[in-house]
């Protein structure tokens, strides 16, 4: 069956709709944008408050002891504190597509709406690409938004101390209008596979959220100074993570196939 842009469209607005009618769920997207803006904001600003504070320079010789005597120990560790706190920005794109597609997968074999759109002459392909936008779209929105608004609050607090802009430089540019759109559709993809093994979109949100534990102990490894964040470093995860999304396109596009969900959830 040839793949028809219209007929994923259509998928993709009716579980926009839904979505839309979910407020527990928009909720539930809101809170990790908050948490993830506001947390480095404060921290950038109690390094602002008392940059000359003896403690601060005693942190930063544990990360870096070439540290030159002169160097400003709050400015260094702002640097710090936002090359490491990028690892973790990237848990919301991950996180905020796994919300959203186990609700349109299992959600929809939950509230017995997926036997229509089976009925209906949409291909596995269509099915996949409409519930994948569906998912990717509002996630890279709301990535994007959070990082602007974080972006002015960064610069905003830090500007007494630096006196210019801090953000949004190279790595954190790399990472939000590359990798993010990468580790959205990996989350997406995890969770409209377990989605279709699983009956329950809690079930199935709680099993797809254990993809983020790795990325949040990398960004472990990077705050205890193990890992050195760079660059190289998150292009070689990129690289990996397009891997994977191609493995997880093909997987999802057999596994969510018309016939297969007809006997399996008939």
């Amino acid at each position: 069956m040839a793949f028809r842009p219209r007929r994923a469209l259509a998928v993709f607005w009716k579980d926009s709709l839904d979505l839309r009618k979910n407020v527990g769920l928009l909720v539930s997207m809101a809170v990790l944008p908050l948490v993830m803006v506001t947390v480095p904001i404060g921290v950038v600003w109690t390094y602002v408050r008392e940059p000359n504070h003896a403690d601060l320079r005693t942190v930063a010789l544990f990360y870096d002891p070439t540290l030159p005597l002169g160097a400003s120990a709050a400015r260094f560790l702002i640097d710090k504190s936002l090359t490491d706190w990028f690892g973790m920005f990237l848990v919301m794109p991950v996180f905020i597509p796994i919300l959203i597609a186990s609700q349109s997968v299992a959600g929809e074999k939950e509230r017995r709406t997926l036997e229509p759109l089976l009925a209906s002459p949409v291909s596995s392909a269509e099915l996949v690409a409409g519930k994948s936008l569906a998912a990717l779209v509002p996630a890279v929105v709301m990535t994007w938004f959070a990082f602007a608004v974080f972006c002015v609050g960064v610069d905003w607090v830090a500007w007494p101390l630096v006196g210019a802009p801090l953000m949004p430089d190279a790595l954190w540019g790399f990472g939000v209008f590359v990798l993010a759109p990468l580790f959205a559709f990996f989350g997406n993809g995890v969770a409209v596979l377990i989605s279709a093994r699983v009956s329950e979109a809690r079930m199935a949100q709680q099993l797809s959220a254990l993809v983020v534990l790795p990325l949040v102990g990398l960004v472990g490894g990077q705050v205890a100074g193990v890992l050195k964040a760079g660059l190289g470093y998150y292009a070689i995860q990129g690289a990996v993570v397009l891997v994977l999304d191609l493995i997880l396109l093909a997987a999802s596009i057999r596994l969510l196939d018309r016939e297969r969900l007809v006997s399996r959830w008939g």
